[in-house]
């Protein structure tokens, strides 16, 4: 597969079907993913890969402090406040698109609050992905770590894999620390679903929309 074709068919899965990952292909991937640049090679991903009982055990956790309507301080904002045009409306525009192939009103807000918390089962997926990186790691680090990201999504491309990265379980810090082992000293930075996607889930059917780079790129001198 090329890197071309790879970044095309790239999308954030929400659904996946109950089939076992290779760990011998994750560890590829990892391995691959590590030749990601970093600012002075820094390198400053830590991961937490987990799958089967622990996997099951995080998320059943997380479904109970749900349902009892707990909460936890999240390690950082995923969206600044007041998100000003036009970054509301690309925002506002992603969501209603897969909302719409759930089904799901808008005015359903339990509903909605009932999908949102499939991101706490990792949609399903047999394996979950946690990033964690020292908290005195500033910004220019934290876009390694999307660096690295992105590159971890690509590789599963090439071996047919699908994945999700989500912020949301910076939202759940103490519970993932009780299954997965990060430190204090680190913030959790995100968590990724792994496995194959399931082409009957209606949420894959979302495709977001890019910006045309007459929107985003100014070209200088040519």
């Amino acid at each position: 597969m090329k890197v071309s074709e790879a970044l095309a068919s790239r999308r954030s899965v929400r659904g996946f079907l109950d089939k076992p990952v290779d760990p011998n292909v994750l560890r590829r991937v990892l391995t691959l993913a590590g030749r990601a640049p970093s600012g002075g090679n820094l390198q400053p991903w830590h991961v937490a890969v987990v799958t089967g009982r622990p996997l099951a055990a995080l998320v059943d956790a997380v479904a109970a402090r749900i349902a009892a309507g707990a909460a936890e301080p999240a390690e950082y904002a995923v969206y600044p406040a007041n998100l000003p045009e036009p970054y509301r409306s690309r925002r506002f525009a992603v969501g209603e698109e897969m909302y719409g192939h759930l089904g799901i009103p808008r005015e359903d807000r339990a509903a909605r609050l009932a999908w949102f918390a499939a991101n706490y089962r990792f949609f399903g997926a047999p394996v979950g992905l946690f990033v964690h990186t020292p908290r005195f790691m500033g910004p220019p680090q934290w876009a390694d770590l999307g660096i690295w990201l992105q590159s971890v999504m690509l590789l599963l491309r090439e071996e047919g894999l699908d994945s999700c990265p989500q912020e949301a379980w910076a939202m759940w810090p103490r519970s993932v620390r009780a299954h997965v082992p990060i430190p204090e000293e680190h913030i959790l930075y995100a968590g990724m679903s792994i496995g194959w996607a399931d082409p009957a889930a209606p949420a894959n059917r979302t495709r977001a929309e890019r910006a045309p780079i007459e929107e985003t790129t100014t070209f200088l001198g040519f």
